[in-house]
């Protein structure tokens, strides 16, 4: 039987691993990375290959390259990534799957960090879409808002974030709603540039067009 996200979602392995990772970038101050990240980021990378019509097959492929993809932040947030991608290969690799299916999934880790990343194949492009489209207040771990950074600030603003594609059109969008009076917009750029120009050329692979909306206007 062909491997699944299912399969990954109960492997106690990959359970263990996700939990440690937001365990440990909790010490560090960084926004939550665990199974509800993971789990998200793989619904939603899914959604962006059904929606666009690709093989069922490859839909589900993203869906396990999104529920894995942040599985290395339990060794280090630098080169997450990379790390990552060789442990998918054991993981995946102990549980059956061939390389063939393995090559792609391993690929879109190894490619999902603004710092380093492509868009080298269409599962690498939905991965990259639905990981950068995860801000929102849900993520902030720190509970003193007195001691909020950027980062704190930026996700505890955003309210509602949807990420929506639109096949006829060849649109992906990324619309927010976030509360100025706790963050204004330019302070999202500031730290979220870098991860939506990734979007933009993700969604150029796709052969669509990526728009950002933020409170009704259009910003890109």
């Amino acid at each position: 039987m062909p491997i699944t996200v299912h399969d990954l979602q109960q492997d106690h392995e990959v359970s263990v691993y996700l939990t440690r990772s937001t365990e440990y970038l909790g010490v560090l101050g960084f926004t939550e990375h665990g199974k509800r990240h993971a789990t998200l980021v793989s619904r939603l990378a899914s959604k962006v290959l059904e929606q666009l019509q690709y093989p069922v097959r490859d839909c589900e492929l993203a869906a396990i390259a999104g529920y894995i993809h942040d599985i290395a932040n339990m060794i280090n947030r630098y080169n997450h990534g990379g790390t990552g991608a060789v442990m998918a290969y054991q993981i995946l690799s102990r549980m059956g799957m061939s390389p063939e299916e393995i090559a792609p999934i391993i690929s879109a880790i190894g490619n999902h960090e603004e710092e380093r990343g492509h868009a080298v194949n269409p599962i690498a492009a939905a991965l990259i879409l639905a990981d950068k489209s995860d801000v929102h207040r849900s993520r902030v771990t720190n509970t003193d808002y007195a001691t909020f950074e950027i980062h704190d600030r930026v996700n505890f603003a955003a309210e509602c974030s949807e990420l929506s594609i639109d096949a006829v059109e060849r649109d992906i969008r990324l619309s927010l709603t976030i509360d100025t009076q706790i963050c204004p917009v330019m302070e999202y750029f500031e730290i979220f540039l870098a991860r939506m120009v990734m979007c933009r050329r993700a969604a150029e692979y796709l052969s669509c067009h990526f728009s950002l909306v933020i409170n009704g206007t259009h910003l890109l």
